[in-house]
């Protein structure tokens, strides 16, 4: 079940691979059949696999145990901890490269295991993103709507990457999200992160899973500031409605002019899956002064597409819904649309869409009915 996990060569007869988010090493599959996947909310995946299975079997890879006989779940605790007590039989690989974590659910007794086998091998990372300038620019503009003392939801990638670039200058900032990243480590040593206003686990980083450099996981490695939950308590609504200043950051393939965001499929192939920016974009709208982002490029195919469009490709799915968008960044700007109109909305979408495309989209936009054609004060009179 894990989302990573390459396809198995075995006919589809003798077993099912389900994926509940796609990446890299399923995403053909899916596209081929091979593989399906589970639409989900991230902080619903516990509730969604024990639905299919009361009593599953867990295999994990745990980092070595603890004086006190405990193994940790280590760099993903996320929907594996939530079934421990449900499970049936517990299988662990014990890594010595997986770090020693802190967190709920996160530990297993070596009472609790059924089997155990070692394997050392090095754990998967992620190389840093390059940045270019619209990331760069994207960044930028993240990172000034982002106050002292708020609490950041960031995932990894180019534009995440460019937000906690330019976020070293903040002070007094506190993590709470689905995804802890390398820049992380950063923001510690820029001692740019504190936690000190959370009203949860003051002075601790909260994330549910982890991917990046070894550097992460040695930073990671028996720190009691690094706190792992599972996802069903980072992504619940009731947990994020309680964190004040919140912003949550996340990316996305397509907005309409609704401000419906298309996160998962990129023109007729199925990319992805909705992860946790449904959770966070309708959780932060309970938060106290919270702001929900979406950001991303202006363009696709080397500038030949527009991202603004009036509707989103035939088929996608609606990961956030027009009720739940906040604002909108491209590199042309910021487009706050909660609050806003659809005439409202339009107009401020066409504005951060790229240039060569704005007049195209306007009138694309008369034609929908979701902009008013302008007279000159010549003609009224």
């Amino acid at each position: 079940m894990l989302p990573s996990t390459p396809t198995l060569a075995f006919p589809k007869e003798q077993l099912k691979q389900v994926s509940i988010f796609l990446s890299g090493a399923d995403r053909k599959d899916f596209n081929t059949h091979r593989v399906d996947l589970l639409p989900n909310h991230f902080s619903d995946i516990p509730s969604l696999l024990l639905q299919r299975d009361s009593a599953p079997v867990i295999m994990a890879t745990v980092s070595p145990m603890d004086k006190e006989g405990y193994f940790s779940l280590g760099t993903s605790v996320s929907y594996v901890g939530p079934l421990l007590k449900h499970a049936k039989k517990i299988i662990l690989e014990v890594n010595e490269n997986m770090p020693y974590t802190y967190g709920d659910s996160n530990h297993i007794h070596v009472s609790d295991v059924d089997a155990l086998i070692e394997n050392n091998c090095d754990l998967t990372t992620l190389p840093e993103p390059k940045l270019s300038d619209k990331n760069l620019a994207i960044g930028e503009i993240i990172a000034d709507m982002v106050p002292d003392k708020a609490t950041l939801q960031i995932g990894f990638g180019s534009m995440p990457n460019a937000v906690m670039k330019y976020l070293m200058t903040k002070k007094d900032l506190g993590l709470h999200t689905e995804m802890l990243s390398d820049k992380a480590v950063d923001l510690y040593k820029n001692n740019v992160i504190s936690n000190q206003h959370k009203p949860q686990l003051k002075g601790k980083t909260v994330s549910t899973f982890a991917i990046g450099s070894k550097r992460l996981y040695d930073f990671m490695n028996y720190n009691p500031d690094i706190y792992m939950q599972p996802c069903d308590v980072t992504n619940s609504f009731t947990t994020i409605s309680e964190i004040d200043n919140l912003v949550a950051i996340n990316s996305t393939v397509q907005v309409d002019f609704l401000g419906q965001c298309n996160s998962e499929r990129v023109q007729d192939t199925y990319y992805s899956s909705t992860g946790g920016q449904s959770d966070f974009t309708k959780g932060v709208r309970l938060s106290k002064a919270g702001k929900g982002i979406i950001c991303l490029y202006s363009t696709a195919k080397n500038d030949s597409i527009s991202t603004i469009v009036p509707v989103l490709h035939a088929g996608s799915p609606v990961s956030t819904t027009k009720n739940d968008i906040d604002t909108v960044v491209t590199e042309y700007g910021a487009a706050q649309l909660k609050g806003k109109t659809v005439f409202e909305r339009t107009e401020a979408l066409i504005n951060i869409a790229h240039p060569k495309f704005r007049d195209e989209l306007r009138q694309q936009a008369i034609e929908m009915g979701y902009l008013e054609v302008k007279e000159s004060v010549a003609e009224i009179v």
